[in-house]
Formats: structure tokens, C-alpha cells, sequence
């Protein structure tokens, strides 16, 4: 039986309790922030629309300045665009796309102006009636926290990313109240891996921020929301429900993004567009109020069936074509309130009309199927949508309509809302990610163990004519002493080339060198710093190895203070398991065939290989 010990499910780290300990401060620092942007957007709304320094929650719509409320979105636009020119142009946008983007191509490296300038500029928009939801900033602001607080500290860039996404999704959780979903937002779009390193701090984040927002907002679901048990009838629905949910979501994000080219379009900088979408959300705002600003009250009456269809319609249409304007335009504010209140409308004209269920889950299944579509994240808009109103009982109309949605996204879209706009500056994001086989295979399955050594008392005349003449059968050799202490296991001093033999000798002829072709190899091999691999090394773990050294082969030993020669992997060892992955996904089996004859036969396995 071999000796498997070695292995484990999951990669070992010590440094998992600072890092959750570091996760842990930035929950309440993300918490706190989160605290601080809604009591600006408050500010604002009073200030813009109101007139008064007052951090009451009112509803932009309640304002009685008639036409006038066609220039407040316009002065908030030209202020962000300002603040976007001369203080940072990171603070355009919706947020996760720039969190994904610092994630990915920047080292999760944020600068203290975005900390400062993001909740600020999105204050600001919102305040001003801006179309969009405080979700997107924080998450922004509290990645922003995290990466600064990573700086401060001696990190990894992997780690400066956990701390990163940790700050974002309790920012979430802080705004929202719903850890769980904030968690697998993280899984499905920002960490771009499933390892404890990385899932156990941010999930720690995302609940110190969860008991911590209870101080600051309550601990009620925000859309509590309760509806009848699902049934047979209502699950063939929630297939229809899906299929428009999807439909719904990529057409906002194909119309977001046209939008976004006609501004580019336009002869100004890009200073002054803000203002332009301001003038059209100011114009929206005039012919129908309730859409402007986040709209957390007019989510709550579309799933609690106050709003009549006529009006929810009306609501709906200058709602998607005011965000979307606004947003093409590059202002600040988050794509997810906004995504809520547009599926939530779908929901309720489709309650008119499909069969099974009481109305009222129409809206919450359309709203987290649209969500789910859109950000392609859907067990995210899921639970999610269960965090926002604690319904039990549409747990399965939820998962049936937004995985129906999310099927369908994929099949249109090429790339969801998100990854859109980084595609647009020249990065491409695969958003499918497995176990790499690399991970999953250890050196001790693909090393070759029976190898060819020479020893290090040989000089470099007898080495180049005996291993390295015309019967050469190997490209290198691995170079022991005598003294390995194991018998058949000698101790590994550094691998033998022909091309550094070459240097050699070309260095004794031109008498750069204080060596001979008399010299022993052992003493040729303690100018070369000798690189090792362990048999318990994961193959991902020794091919990152190779390449950082440049290297094409390794010498296996069994420990570092002994350098027993267990025996050499090389680039093409490290080829096996891709081959086995390969074999995998490609090579299809069929082991047995249905037969109605009355007479049994037996079949061999078919096998095609395709690619």
C-alpha cells in the first residue's frame, strides 16, 4: 500500500488566522463605511431636494419643485464628472467591475483616493436622484478599505486579495443584511478561486459585519416578505418567469453598453457626461418621481402588490431607460437596486398572467432570476433574494426561475455586465474555473524514479565522453556523492548538461575559468545554486517552480537536509495529468445499451474521442 499521508484535501496555512483576524477588523471598518455612505446619500437627497442638512431618510420623490427637479441630476453630474477628472477617474462606474479589475490585473492595489472619493461621488449621485443602488460604491469603498489595510501590512498579493474581497462583500452585508449571499457573491465573481485562504476570512468578514450592522440598521429583513407554498403548476411558470428573466437582463446590458458607445462617441470629454445623463434621469425624475434615487420603497411595494400595473409600468420604463442612460455615461452608482426594481416590475406584469401561486411571488422570482442573469451569479441572486425577504417557501421557484435565467444568459451573452466593461480595456476574463489536474496530482505520481546518475568524482573530460558522446541517452543527469548515507539512494548535488558541460570547456580553452577537464563535476557544481523538488509537492506547486527558475527538470529528494535522490520530474511528467483531464472531458463511453428485443446481447464499451 503506498504511503499517502502526505496528501490532503485542502492546501495548508499557517498564516489563515492573521489573515481572518486582519478580515474580521475590516467587517467593522466595511460596516462603518457602509454607515457613512447611506447617511450621505441621506445628506444629499435632503440638501439637493429639500434644501435641508438633515440625514432623514426621505424619498427624492416627495419633492415639490416641479420642473426644477430637472437640474438637480445635472449639478450632481457635472460635480462627480469633476470630481472624477481632477481627483480619480477609478470612481466612474458601478464598482465590481473596478473591484475585478484591481483583483485580477492590479495586485488588489487601491489607492486611498477611491476610499475616499467613491462614497463621496456616489453620495453625491444618489442624492441628486441618480437611478442606482449603494451596493456597488460600498463594495468599491470596502475593497478599497481592505486593499489599503493589506498595504499597510507584510502580504501576498493572493492575500491582499482576500482582504480586498472580504472588505467589499461586508460592505454588502452591511448595506443589505445578507452575509450568506455576500459570501457566495464572492465565490461566484470576485475571488476567482474556492480555497480556505481565501473563503474562510471573507466569510468571517461578511459575519462580524452582519452582527455589527444590527447597530446601525436593525435586524429586520429589509423586504420581509412571506408567500404560499410553490406548486407544480408554479414550478412549470418559474421556467417562463426564467426564460424572460433572462431575456430582460441581457437586453439592459446590451442596451447599457450601446449607450455607453454613443457617449463615446460624443465631441466633450468624458468630464462632462455625467451631466448629460443627469439631464436625462432629471427629465425621467419630472415625468415620473418614484424613479428616481435607489427606490428601496418602490421594491418593497412591487413585492407587496401596492403598486397597480399601469403605474408599476410607468415606473419601470423611465426607470431602465434613466439608469441606463445615466450609467452609460459613466457616472457612479451600483447596478443591483436598480436590476431588483426592473425584475421585481417584470414579476408583477407577469403576475397578471402566469398560472399557479399567489401574484405576489412573481416578483421576487423575476427579480433575483434578472439579478442572477446579469451578474452571472445566480446562487448569489438566490439566496440573495431569500436574505432580502427570509421566504422559505420560495426557495424552489427562486432556484428553478433563476437557473433558467442564468442558462439562458450564458447562451446569449458572451460576457456578462460585469466582465463587459473590463473586456472594453483589453483584459478577457474566463469565468469558468475547476480543480487544476496540476493541484490534484502530487510528484510522487509522475516522477520517473528509476533514473540514470552520474557520480561527482568524475571529472568533466570523462563526463563528456562517457554520457555525453554519440551513445548520449539522456539530455541531463543528476550528479550525486558517494556518501548518500541510504544504500540506492544517493545524495543529489546538482544535474549535469551537455550545454554546461560546453561552458566549461569553452571557459578551460579560453582560460576564464579556474577550472580543468580534469576537474571533478561536484567542483563544477558548486558554482550552480541546486534546485529541488519534494514527492509530496503538488505537480502545480513544481511546475510554478520550473518556470520561475527557467528550469526543465528537477531532482526529487526525499528531504532537504539529506538530499536523497528519490529520482527527477520534468516539464513533460508534469504533461501526464493534463493527459488524464483531457481523457476526461473529451473521450465519450457508453458501457451499455438499452436493448427491447427479447433476446439479451452484450456489447463492448464505445469509445469516440473527439478534439
Amino acid at each position: 500500500m503506498s504511503n499517502n499521508s502526505h496528501k490532503r484535501d485542502f492546501a495548508s496555512n499557517a498564516r489563515l488566522p492573521g489573515i481572518s483576524a486582519l478580515a474580521a477588523g475590516i467587517g467593522l471598518l466595511s460596516t462603518l463605511a457602509a454607515f457613512v455612505l447611506l447617511s450621505l446619500i441621506h445628506l444629499f437627497t435632503n440638501l439637493f431636494f429639500f434644501g435641508a442638512f438633515s440625514f432623514a431618510d426621505r424619498s427624492p420623490a416627495t419633492n415639490t419643485l416641479g420642473a426644477g427637479v430637472i437640474a438637480i441630476p445635472v449639478v450632481g453630474g457635472l460635480i462627480v464628472g469633476m470630481m472624477a477628472r481632477f481627483g480619480s477617474e477609478k470612481i466612474r462606474g458601478h464598482g465590481i467591475p473596478e473591484a475585478i479589475e484591481a483583483i485580477l490585473f492590479g495586485k488588489s492595489r487601491m489607492s486611498p483616493k477611491v476610499a475616499v472619493l467613491k462614497p463621496l461621488s456616489s453620495g453625491v449621485v444618489i442624492g441628486s436622484g441618480g437611478p442606482f443602488g449603494a451596493e456597488g460604491p460600498i463594495i468599491m469603498t470596502g475593497g478599497a478599505l481592505g486593499s489599503l489595510i493589506a498595504q499597510c501590512v507584510k502580504v501576498t498579493s493572493a492575500e491582499r486579495k482576500t482582504l480586498l474581497v472580504a472588505g467589499a462583500t461586508a460592505g454588502m452585508t452591511a448595506v443589505f443584511g445578507t452575509p450568506v449571499a455576500a459570501v457566495l457573491l464572492a465565490v461566484e465573481l470576485l475571488l476567482f478561486e474556492w480555497r480556505p485562504r481565501s473563503f474562510l476570512p471573507v466569510a468571517l468578514a461578511c459575519a462580524v459585519a452582519g452582527v455589527a450592522r444590527a447597530m446601525f440598521f436593525g435586524t429586520e429583513p429589509l423586504f420581509a416578505l412571506q408567500t404560499a407554498p410553490p406548486t407544480a403548476i408554479s414550478l412549470f411558470s418559474c421556467v417562463i418567469a426564467g426564460l424572460l428573466s433572462g431575456a430582460l437582463a441581457s437586453g439592459l446590458s446590451a442596451g447599457l453598453y450601446k449607450t455607453e458607445d454613443l457617449f463615446h462617441k460624443l465631441p466633450l470629454h468624458w468630464m462632462w457626461w455625467p451631466a448629460i445623463g443627469g439631464l436625462a434621469v432629471g427629465i425621467g425624475g419630472f415625468i415620473e418621481p418614484r424613479a428616481l434615487g435607489v427606490g428601496y420603497d418602490v421594491i418593497g411595494d412591487l413585492l407587496h402588490q401596492h403598486i397597480a400595473l399601469q403605474v408599476a409600468v410607468a415606473i419601470l420604463a423611465v426607470k431602465a431607460v434613466i439608469w441606463v442612460i445615466a450609467l452609460g455615461s459613466g457616472t457612479s452608482g451600483g447596478v443591483l437596486a436598480p436590476l431588483l426594481m426592473l425584475g421585481a416590475g417584470l414579476g408583477t406584469v407577469l403576475g397578471h398572467v402566469l398560472p399557479g401561486n399567489d401574484p405576489a411571488l412573481w416578483p421576487l422570482v423575476c427579480m433575483a432570476a434578472t439579478l442572477g442573469a446579469t451578474l452571472g451569479a445566480p446562487l448569489t441572486a438566490i439566496v440573495f433574494a431569500f436574505g432580502l425577504t427570509h421566504d422559505s417557501n420560495a426557495l424552489l421557484p427562486l432556484l428553478a426561475a433563476t437557473l433558467v435565467a442564468h442558462g439562458f444568459a450564458t447562451v446569449v451573452m458572451k460576457r456578462s455586465i460585469m466582465t463587459e466593461k473590463i473586456a472594453r480595456r483589453g483584459y478577457h476574463i474566463y469565468r469558468e474555473y475547476g480543480v487544476d489536474p496540476l493541484e490534484r496530482h502530487y510528484v510522487d505520481e509522475v516522477m520517473t524514479q528509476h533514473v540514470d546518475t552520474i557520480d561527482g568524482a568524475l571529472c568533466v573530460r570523462d563526463a563528456l565522453a562517457g554520457y555525453f558522446g554519440a551513445t548520449q541517452k539522456r539530455r541531463a543527469y543528476p550528479v550525486v556523492r558517494a556518501d548518500g548515507g541510504v544504500p540506492g539512494m544517493p545524495g543529489v548535488i546538482g544535474i549535469i548538461d551537455r550545454a554546461m558541460l560546453d561552458a566549461v570547456r569553452d571557459a578551460v580553452r579560453d582560460g576564464a575559468t579556474p577550472h580543468t577537464l580534469d576537474t571533478p563535476l561536484a567542483d563544477v557544481l558548486k558554482d550552480h545554486k541546486l534546485t529541488v523538488a519534494l514527492p509530496d509537492e503538488t505537480c502545480r506547486l513544481v511546475a510554478t517552480r520550473l518556470a520561475v527558475h527557467g528550469l526543465e527538470r528537477l531532482p526529487v529528494v526525499a528531504d532537504h537536509h539529506s538530499m536523497q535522490l528519490l529520482g527527477i520530474v520534468s516539464r513533460s511528467d508534469l504533461v501526464k495529468p493534463s493527459i488524464a483531464h483531457f481523457e476526461e472531458e473529451h473521450t465519450r463511453e457508453r458501457f451499455r445499451r438499452l436493448s427491447f428485443a427479447a433476446s439479451k446481447k452484450h456489447f463492448p464499451p464505445v469509445r469516440n474521442t473527439h478534439g
